[in-house]
């Protein structure tokens, strides 16, 4: 894994291997975003803001990085690496929470069939 990410131009630090990079973008940067997701789809909003804030809570991510274990702070590589782990959590999160809505408050009309996805209860003629 260290070597796939040094690969791809993530500054991954020789001394301190993995820690960093798990603590700081999977742990807390993932953490943040899955709530950053499903704030948005508590009120009911479209995905565009959540990938607005994933591009944000990266760039926090990567001055984390920086100041706290010394990695690089204008690494491009490394801030769209963070990018993409942070939006798939957030959209992740939406979808999860969005899910979560749809059954809860209309139960007469959608039926949960998965931990993101939901389906129409009625005949086909609109009848439930």
């Amino acid at each position: 894994m260290q070597q796939f990410l040094t690969t791809l131009g993530y500054a991954v630090d020789p001394v301190r291997g993995l820690f960093p990079f798990v603590l700081i973008t999977l742990l807390i940067g993932g953490g943040a975003a899955w709530r950053t997701g499903q704030a948005v789809a508590q009120n009911w909003g479209a995905m565009w803001p959540v990938a607005a804030y994933a591009a944000l809570l990266a760039a926090a991510i990567r001055f984390l990085h920086y100041a706290l274990f010394g990695g690089v702070l204008l690494s491009l590589a490394s801030y769209l690496i963070d990018l993409a782990i942070l939006a798939a959590v957030a959209f992740i999160g939406h979808r999860a929470r969005r899910t979560r809505h749809m059954v809860e408050q209309y139960p007469w009309l959608f039926d949960r069939t998965g931990p993101l996805t939901w389906r129409d209860r009625s005949d086909g003629q609109g009848r439930p």
